[in-house]
């Protein structure tokens, strides 16, 4: 039986805090796709080139929300770098035969966050 979109979602977090290529590599179709802000689409090995060096700089991940839906996962997260620096992000994630074939980052704020309660800046970044 294979897992839930959820388990493989959060199996594929705790592998960069646990810096496991094998795990994540082991969970990821071939036909792997990644898009966020900075990256469109890109294949599995690209992925890997531009992505997982970033697993060096994480220490772990608290799972705020949690859901699933059908062969997708969705998770609003809060990461501990090893700097100190904690930051959010949501990333829906498909899933199909067992295999993870789709991730989706949608950049989030800085913990805490900069802009003071109740107020607008308009400076981005």
């Amino acid at each position: 039986m294979s897992k839930s979109p959820l388990a493989i979602a959060r199996a594929c977090l705790q592998a960069y805090a646990d810096k496991d290529r094998a795990t994540i590599e082991a969970l990821i179709d071939d036909d792997f796709h990644f898009t966020s802000p900075l990256d469109n689409a890109l294949d599995r090995a690209t992925y890997f080139k531009i992505c997982w060096p970033n697993s060096a700089a994480m220490m772990s991940f608290e799972n705020v929300y949690e859901f699933e839906q059908g062969e997708r996962a969705f998770i609003v997260y809060e990461v501990q770098m090893t700097t100190g620096k904690r930051f959010r992000n949501s990333e829906v994630y498909t899933v199909r035969h067992g295999k993870l074939v789709a991730t989706e980052v949608y950049f989030g704020w800085d913990v805490p966050h900069k802009v003071p309660s109740g107020t607008h800046s308009d400076k981005q970044g």
